[in-house]
């Protein structure tokens, strides 16, 4: 037979392990608030004035390759409004990147908020970023964006295996 002490050690425990369930939740559901809100901020810096007018002047940039782009342009040292631009947008999608790597921003939002633009805006800088890794010596710049637009590739594929 069970007596009442039987009984209120159960629901006792019962209840410690609800509330600690709940709590840790709770926690979970909290991180990707934030990690949702982070987002969000970057993305409201994406759409302001000077994030805009950087982007439609990079999206007129052609680059065919590093050394004809600095013969037109001048060297990446040069405080020019296309290197600016080029380091406006790189230096957002390089952040974008390196928080996605760290798992704070989920690569599904940016994929469907920025996608379309990680692709392109790689495409293009891709040559000058090669440029200048060799150039400088500096093989990490813009690794996080690289491994963004890396990031995305993999989901194309993955989804295309999905779909195919």
């Amino acid at each position: 037979m069970v007596d009442i002490q039987t009984v209120s050690i159960a629901i006792a425990s019962a209840s410690v392990v609800a509330g600690v369930t709940y709590y840790a939740l709770q926690i979970r559901h909290q991180n990707k608030v934030r990690h949702l809100d982070l987002f969000m901020r970057l993305y409201s810096v994406w759409g302001s004035e000077d994030m805009l007018n950087a982007h439609r002047r990079f999206v007129a940039i052609e680059v065919k390759d590093y050394d004809s782009f600095v013969k037109k342009h001048g060297p990446v040292t040069d405080a020019s409004q296309v290197w600016t631009d080029i380091d406006k947008v790189g230096w957002f999608f390089n952040m974008m990147g390196f928080l996605v790597k760290e798992r704070i921003v989920d690569m599904k939002h940016v994929d469907e908020l920025v996608g379309h633009w990680v692709t392109r805006y790689w495409e293009t800088i891709k040559p000058l970023a090669d440029g200048w890794r060799k150039q400088y010596n500096i093989p990490e710049s813009y690794q996080w964006f690289e491994y963004l637009y890396n990031e995305k590739k993999k989901r194309e594929q993955q989804a295309g295996v999905k779909s195919g």
